[in-house]
């Protein structure tokens, strides 16, 4: 039987097909053997008759187009999903739903112009939940196909977790990017709000979506954020500030992080099992040389979590005004309730949420200041993936970063005691998704048993000089992971945490918010 688990390296597919060590076609008639031998299952891709001999032209032509390797753009004949709700040229889009496609498409979006400058091919769209909101699609997790692998991105995130693909694009609204890298065991980034344009995406709430990506390493979201993220920065500018003698690293390749955790209330919606997890994971780090401190944060979370669905069910309404009026019978029951809420929260109610919503901005950043933090870390969902595909689980412990618009990085920290994956959330300061991901590669060192960083570290394949630890190289990752009946990559060559107390409160339980 083909495992439905599949690693493929973004940096060394990317390298080969730049050098010329491996070639489009090749990589497309991986892909397309991959998605034919276990997409039935998964379900991560929308259906699209022709896809191969779409994907054959599109490569021949890139083949064709750039023969000189000096001159190959950064993702040459990379294949990447994207989500069903970002508008593709001569790809209709659904977002999930039974309205017809015309009414929805549109121009294509930069992040596609983007990822087309750059030399890659569109592998096809992926599923979504139904318009980016919490009614689930029909993708499994790709280990273990009765459980969600969560949403809304949740066919980006399984097509990597199933070595169909490895890059995809994915949005998140509040928990849409974060929460499915955990529960499919992959890195996903959520950059700072607005660092992606979002033009030709179909809105969920206009004041939190953001552009994403996933990958299987830091390495490979790095290197496609720096395609894709406006004024990406090779150096890092909190050395040029004369921050990193507090923030160096043991081998001294770049700054190392104050880790900070959120004690409180919000920390307390995660479930035990993720907790317990979270405490091992702090003690790692501390055991590998990090500071790690707790700084009691956000005790009027339950004001924070109301001022943002207000936000966010009033900005789904009015997204859907003119398409809910002609089209509502179509909707599904989720989304019919998110719109009919929003449409009773006024214009004087909305207004009030944002002005609290800045107010929270600027309190949280000076919590951070004062604590002297450089990363908040916190389990990046409130457990494993949720058994069955009627739910795309809770949104709750990625809400507040998502209303900062803070950049955030969910890494692979272990598994459950079912055998499925859990997540470690990294978020940045504002504007500072350059330092997130260095900082994550350090810390994805560690998670994977490294403990410290060793001599000899190089990343030449990574343009972007930010992750330059000895994990970024992915040579422990074999493109073998992807079984020879799906398409193995023969052509690529492999060169419970404790708040403010000390306790989690009794009687909690992690929140039902999935306002995705």
């Amino acid at each position: 039987m083909t495992t439905l688990l599949g690693k493929r390296s973004l940096v060394q597919e990317a390298a080969a097909l730049r050098a010329g060590t491996d070639d489009p076609v090749d990589a497309v008639n991986r892909s397309c053997d991959r998605i034919d031998a276990v997409d039935p299952q998964v379900r991560a891709f929308v259906p699209e008759d022709g896809r191969r001999t779409r994907l054959l032209e599109a490569a021949r032509r890139a083949a064709a187009d750039v023969r000189d390797p000096a001159g190959r753009p950064a993702l040459h004949g990379v294949l990447v999903g994207i989500k069903d709700i970002v508008q593709v040229d001569g790809l209709p889009t659904r977002a999930g739903s039974a309205l017809p496609p015309e009414v929805l498409g549109g121009p294509q979006a930069t992040v596609v112009d983007r990822l087309c400058a750059a030399g890659a091919l569109i592998a096809g769209k992926t599923v979504t939940a139904e318009f980016a909101v919490t009614a689930p699609g029909p993708t499994r997790n790709p280990h273990n196909p009765a459980y969600t692998p969560g949403g809304s991105s949740s066919g980006s995130a399984a097509a990597v977790a199933a070595g169909m693909v490895p890059l995809a694009i994915g949005t998140q609204t509040v928990g849409s990017m974060i929460r499915p890298a955990a529960y499919c065991g992959v890195v996903g980034f959520k950059p700072s709000y607005g660092r992606i344009p979002v033009d030709g995406v179909i809105p969920n709430a206009a004041s939190f979506d953001t552009l994403g990506c996933y990958a299987t390493d830091v390495a490979g979201v790095a290197l496609a954020a720096s395609v894709l993220v406006d004024g990406w920065r090779g150096a890092h500018p909190l050395n040029e500030a004369g921050r990193s003698a507090r923030w160096r690293d043991p081998a001294g390749c770049g700054p190392r992080p104050v880790l900070g955790v959120p004690a409180g209330p919000y920390l307390e919606r995660a479930g035990d099992e993720a907790l317990r997890a979270f405490e091992e994971q702090r003690e790692l780090l501390r055991s590998a040389g990090y500071a790690v401190h707790e700084v009691p944060v956000m005790d009027d979370f339950e004001q924070i979590v109301e001022q943002l669905r207000t936000m966010n069910r009033y900005e789904v309404a009015r997204a859907h005004q003119d398409w809910f009026a002609r089209f509502g019978d179509r909707y599904r029951q989720e989304t019919t309730a998110a719109i009919r809420e929003g449409r009773t929260i006024g214009d004087a109610a909305y207004e009030a949420a944002r002005v609290r919503r800045n107010a929270f901005r600027a309190r949280l950043a000076a919590d951070r200041t004062a604590a002297g933090v450089d990363l908040w870390i916190a389990p990046s969902a409130t457990g494993p993936a949720p058994a069955g595909l009627t739910t795309t689980g809770a949104s709750i412990m990625c809400l507040p970063w998502s209303n900062a618009g803070l950049p955030s990085v969910s890494l692979p920290a272990g598994h459950a005691a079912n055998g499925l994956p859990l997540g470690l959330q990294l978020i940045g300061g504002s504007g500072a998704d350059e330092d997130l991901l260095h900082g994550a590669a350090g810390i994805e060192h560690v998670l994977n048993g490294g403990g410290g960083r060793k001599e000899g570290v190089r990343n030449e394949d990574v343009r972007n000089e930010d992750v330059c630890h000895e994990d970024a190289r992915n040579e422990e990752v074999g493109n073998g992971d992807v079984l020879d009946g799906g398409g193995r990559n023969t052509a690529v060559p492999n060169q419970s945490a404790r708040n403010a107390g000390g306790r989690r409160s009794a009687g909690r339980r992690p929140g039902p918010e999935r306002a995705d």
